[in-house]
Parts: C-alpha cells; structure tokens; sequence
C-alpha cells in the first residue's frame, strides 16, 4: 500500500491494456471486471477514492421500489440480483434491512402488499425475505415513535444495506490484491493520441506535482458527474453526455427511529420517496431530487431541502426533528443519462446506466447507481473487448469475494465493517497499546484506525481518514471536528511531517468540515 512502490510500477510499466479515470462505484467497478479478465489494469482517481457521490448514498443496495411503479422493470430485475451478488460477496458490509411502509388509509396496505410482493418474485433466489402486512400493534411495536395518529398498520418488506465509502475502499483493495493499480490524487490533465486515437494518458500528482504520461491500449471514462469534462478533453465541441441531481440526507440521533427498522415514507410532495435508516447508531433521513447545473467535489445543502426532509420526516414520526437536531448534512450529486426530453424532471429519468465510444476510442460510462456497479463494469469490459475486436473473455466477478470478505459478521463489534481485517488491527493494537484509547467514544474510532488507514487503506489527509476510512464527519460533524488534530498528529508521526503539516491538515478538513454543519 506505499505510495511510493505503487508510482514506480507506474514508471516501470511501458503500456497498460487498460487505463480508468474515476475511482467512484462505475471506476473501481470496471477496474475489478479488468484485472480478473487478466487485463494489465491502471486506475486513476483525481481526490480520494469515493470521495464524490460514491460516497453520499442513502447506504442502501436495492432494487428501486419507486423504480417498479414507474415501471422499469428491467432496471428493477437487474439491481435486485446484483443486491444478492453483492450480500454474498460482501457480507460485512452489506446487510438485510427491514423497512416499515406506514399505512393511514385501509387501502394502502393490499396496495403496497400487491407491490412489494412483485417485487420480492423479480429477486427470485436472491430474495432477501418476504413483504407482509403489519397490523397497527406490531407496527407500533416495531417503531415506537412512528405518528400514531390513524394509523392503521404498514407493509414489511426487505432490501440491503451497505456503508458505501467502506465499500468503494474494498474494492480498491480487491484491486491491488488481484494485481491491478489504484491510486488516488492521481488527476488526468489530458490524453495522448496517435492517429486521431487514444492511446494514452497525461496526469499530475496531486501531492508532489509530478507530470506522468501513461500509455494504454483502452482508457475508460467513469468519472460520474465529471464525465462531460473528461469527454471535452478528448472533443472539445463532445456534447453533455450527464445531467446532474443533487439529493440531500440529514444525521439525527437515533432517538428519533430507535430501532432495527428503517422507515420508507412512499409519496412525498415532490413525487420521490423519503427513507428512514439507521445507519452508525444514527438515522440517516433522505433523499431529495434538485437538478444542478454545475458539478462540484462538494455540493452543499439548500435550505429548502433542508427543510423539505424535516417537515416530511416530522409528519411520520412521534418527536418531529429540527434543524437543531441534525449531526451532519451531506449532499451527493447523481449522474443521470442526459435526457432526450429537454422537459424531463430529475427524478422522471432512468438510473439504468449506458456507455459510449467516441470516435477516438474513448470508452464512457454514464449513470448507473451503486447497487448495479458490478454489472456496469461487466457491460464496459464487454464493450471494450468489441470496439477492440479483442477475444472475448469471461466474467467472474458475480462470485468474487471481496477484500474484507467474512461471513457470520458480530454488528456489534465497533470494527465489524473491516472484515477479516478486523483481526489485524487487534493484532496491531496489541504490538502498540498506545493505539487502543479511543478517540471518539461517541463514533467508536480508535487510534489504531487512523494507522492502519494509513498502512493499509491508501488514506492520505485526515479528511480521507473522517470522511471515507471512518464515516465521522458524515455521522457528526462537529464530533469529527473536535478530533481532527489527534488524527493529524497520528498521520504525521506515520509520514514524519511536521506540526506545521499538522495545522495545514487541520485548517483544510475544518473548512470541509464546516459545510456539513447546519448554522
């Protein structure tokens, strides 16, 4: 995991067969599909890894509910088998959550049981248990804070959840261990071409500034909301090729939903659905759907979708939750597949994803959402192999065991989403006791977190550390904040950098840090 050992293959390697810019979901995705077909495999990730909209989901690996009333059913069919392949081949991170739909009219209940059920056949195999009406005590029993006030009962039914960012960190483990290449702060300023064909790329380390130019066979665009720049470094005049969707979740206590159920409220006023999660010993409340006409590394809350989630949150729970109760605000851009309709809301086009070849050869993938990143990667490699009139190789990644992999996982253990590599930092831990005391009680991280993040997750500033290696600054804010300077101190004792790196660290993940508070 040196840094260091990793850029000098860069510069000992003469020609990849295969080059990705991203390292969201759709990079490492496509990079996993490379490296087990037996391709040479480069990934390039221009901040940290998941650091854009891979890592600001609603922690949920599903088929869409709100997908199958629109009718996509092969969207649904799809993300819903690659839930399964996921929770086999990730079970420390990805878990069976049961939702609660409340029901205040008799109607509603056969309605959404009628739903759900077709929902739970089109799983087939891979189903994660079976949706069933709940009368009015069980519901209440369930969720004890959940609006009383004419309720007449509600609709189980299942569907996974994932801690994201944890994930995507796997992934670019299961990378290196498969023999591929991924490195973070790693950004592409531009391609080379011979013939009017890709046949490389040029980037800069983000660290030392060094300019590297790479040769590869294929390079891949998986970029998410960043796709039309990278498809203008290749076309200038390349039109949009994304649309961009901001969604917006708000971290409460789990006072609000204590419980193990998660709350999925089916029609909010601006057509979407609301979820309730629990998440971290906390509640995750989201999402929302506002087009933006700009991408950014960090898109920020509207006071409106502030709003919007609370007051709808509060007309479903007992205690309504308020702007004073929020630990953490956090907004994630979708790339959606620019509309053929210039009047097409957000939330009305398809999250299925699409991949295009430019004249070039550069290979670009749009869309797509979490659940189906698998499948993205192996419709990308598919395409690749084609345009390249390569000979077509086979796919085994629907039962590849991911970096982490351990069955029978205790979700009690505050170390549970590490996997197997739970046990190493207990190892590391007892060499170095000093690394036991815990630096937040409150979010359970330890000192022996932030040193293995560093030897071994490929985490460079303390941002990556609270943000992505742990989720403290997405569960509370100002939490992450409080210890931010003992995670610098460690991280500087493990580079050997000075105090004067400390407080950079500091003053750069504070005025991060700031955005994810609420004034």
């Amino acid at each position: 995991m040196k840094r260091k050992n990793l850029l000098s293959k860069i510069e000992t390697q003469e020609i990849w067969d295969v080059i990705i810019i991203g390292g969201g979901a759709s990079g490492l995705g496509t990079a996993i599909e490379s490296v087990t077909r037996g391709y040479k495999t480069l990934l390039l990730e221009q901040h940290d890894f998941t650091k854009g909209t891979s890592s600001r989901s609603t922690k949920l690996v599903h088929g869409g509910v709100r997908y199958l009333s629109q009718g996509n059913v092969p969207l649904v069919f799809e993300a819903l088998r690659e839930r399964g392949f996921l929770q086999k081949n990730a079970p420390h991170l990805v878990s069976n959550l049961s939702f609660l739909i409340p029901s205040y009219s008799w109607w509603s209940i056969p309605f959404y049981t009628i739903g759900l059920t077709i929902y739970d056949l089109l799983a087939w195999r891979l189903s994660f248990g079976r949706s069933k009406p709940q009368s009015r005590t069980k519901t209440i029993a369930h969720i004890p804070t959940i609006k009383k006030t004419h309720l007449k009962g509600s609709v189980l039914y299942h569907d996974g959840q994932f801690d994201d960012s944890r994930l995507g960190i796997n992934m670019m483990q299961t990378i290196l261990d498969k023999d591929g290449i991924a490195l973070n702060y790693m950004k592409v300023t531009g391609f080379q071409k011979l013939n009017s064909k890709i046949n490389g790329v040029q980037c800069k380390d983000q660290e030392t500034g060094k300019e590297y130019y790479i040769q590869g066979k294929t390079v891949i665009n998986a970029t998410g909301v960043f796709v039309n720049s990278i498809l203008q470094k290749d076309n200038p005049n390349a039109k949009d090729a994304v649309t961009v969707s901001q969604g917006v979740h708000l971290v409460i206590d789990r006072e609000f939903l204590p419980s193990s159920y998660g709350l999925m409220i089916p029609k909010t006023r601006d057509g979407r659905v609301l979820f309730a999660v629990p998440w971290h010993n906390k509640v995750i409340l989201g999402t929302t759907d506002v087009e933006k006409e700009v991408s950014s590394l960090e898109p920020e809350a509207t006071n409106d979708e502030i709003d919007f989630i609370l007051e709808t949150a509060g007309r479903f729970l007992s205690k309504k939750p308020t702007r004073k109760d929020v630990k953490s605000v956090f907004a994630g851009l979708r790339p959606l597949a620019a509309p053929q309709n210039e009047n097409e809301s957000t939330k009305e086009i398809s999250r299925g994803h699409k991949i295009h070849t430019s004249e070039a050869g550069l290979i670009t993938v749009i869309g797509g959402k979490w659940t189906t990143y698998r499948q993205m990667g192996e419709d990308v490699i598919d395409t690749m192999e084609k345009e390249n009139n390569s000979p077509r190789t086979h796919s085994s990644t629907e039962y590849l065991k991911l970096h982490g992999y351990k069955e029978n996982v205790d979700f009690n253990n505050p170390f549970y989403y590490y996997g197997s590599d739970t046990e190493k930092i207990e190892i590391l831990i007892e060499s170095d006791p000093s690394l036991k005391k815990w630096i937040s009680e409150e979010l359970k991280i330890n000192k022996a977190q932030v040193v293995w993040a560093f030897r071994h997750e490929m985490a460079r500033t303390v941002e990556d550390v609270l943000a992505r290696r742990t989720r403290a600054l997405f569960l509370n804010a100002k939490e992450s904040m409080r210890i931010a300077p003992v995670v610098a101190k460690l991280l500087a004792q493990e580079y050997n950098y000075d105090s004067d790196w400390e407080q950079q660290q500091i003053e750069q993940f504070n005025s991060v840090a700031e955005k994810y508070l609420l004034k």
